[in-house]
């Protein structure tokens, strides 16, 4: 429908050191990886007020802690999987942990408190991410094991004062999640390689739901996140990519892994929040590079070779 966009290739800001890397297999990697050993599996990557990013590694139910020179400490860990991570505007760091729910990180003392472990006496499915709108209220998606034969994952919202409503119940495995920039509308990555659209009303419901933007190949959409001018980035495991779109759906732009082709999730960092960085699980290693503004051109006249801006 549209013509293929430019590519922009990434480079390697920083991998997980040797002295954190593991050997053997974990209860997450053996239903969602195959039974693979797996050295680590990064995910979820935010940024604290400081300029650290952090980010998680779900099979060992570890978080990172990487400064702006790229040094990695090992926050904290815990017996959970950790998935998606933002930040609350009290400070406290969101974890959403597929075997325990949503979960509050306190930053100086490093405690874990249960936020969401339950809908209505019943276990969630698996909480894959999570994302803040500006008025406090925590969306989150409860993928589990749902997918195309079992569109029975659940979008979720807390609202501020604290109130679990259930938006949706019938999607095929959601995962990445994020509000646009006047919160009228959620974003959704699903299992049908698709993102959804689903509008908020003013009484924080939903309908009319709709496909936004139909991809094709690889794994199928991850992480989302918004960049400054409302325009999405996907991140599409399983083809080493990330997409750049505008508000109204078209393609702008590709950015492309130098690594793996599990790109899972990313985060627009720098002062500017022009400087993607983006979760490789593949090589556990975090990849960046720059978004141009709108309308910036990528290429130097003549040339025909796409180039990093």
């Amino acid at each position: 429908m549209f013509p293929a966009p430019p590519e922009v290739l990434t480079s390697v800001f920083t991998e997980l050191p040797a002295r954190f890397r593991r050997t053997g297999r974990s209860g997450w990697g053996d239903h969602n990886k195959h039974g693979a050993s797996l050295h680590s599996f990064l995910e979820g990557p935010c940024f604290d007020t400081h300029g650290n990013l952090y980010v998680v590694d779900i099979p060992w139910g570890r978080i990172f802690r990487i400064r702006e020179d790229a040094e990695w400490e090992l926050f904290v860990e815990y017996d959970g999987w950790p998935n998606g991570l933002k930040f609350h505007r009290d400070g406290r760091l969101f974890v959403a942990d597929y075997r325990r729910g949503i979960l509050a990180i306190d930053p100086e003392t490093r405690t874990i408190s249960t936020v969401v472990s339950h809908w209505r006496s019943e276990s969630l499915k698996g909480v894959n991410d999570l994302s803040f709108a500006d008025n406090g209220d925590l969306w989150f998606t409860d993928q589990g094991q749902t997918g195309m034969t079992d569109a029975t994952g659940r979008v979720f919202r807390l609202t501020a004062a604290g109130e679990l409503c259930c938006l949706s119940d019938r999607v095929p495995s959601p995962n990445g999640i994020v509000q646009n920039r006047n919160n009228t509308a959620v974003l959704v990555a699903t299992r049908e390689n698709a993102i959804w659209h689903l509008p908020v009303h003013a009484d924080g419901t939903t309908s009319k739901v709709r496909v936004f933007i139909q991809l094709s190949g690889g794994g199928g959409p991850d992480g989302l996140a918004m960049d400054v001018d409302d325009g999405l980035a996907v991140c599409h495991a399983g083809l080493g990519s990330v997409w750049l779109f505008s508000p109204l759906g078209e393609p702008l732009l590709r950015v492309r892994s130098c690594r793996g082709v599990s790109t899972t999730n990313l985060a627009f960092g720098g002062a500017d929040r022009r400087t993607l960085y983006m979760t490789e699980a593949e090589s556990g290693a975090i990849l960046i590079a720059r978004a141009p503004r709108p309308g910036r051109k990528l290429f130097s006249d003549g040339d025909q070779t796409p180039r990093q801006t």
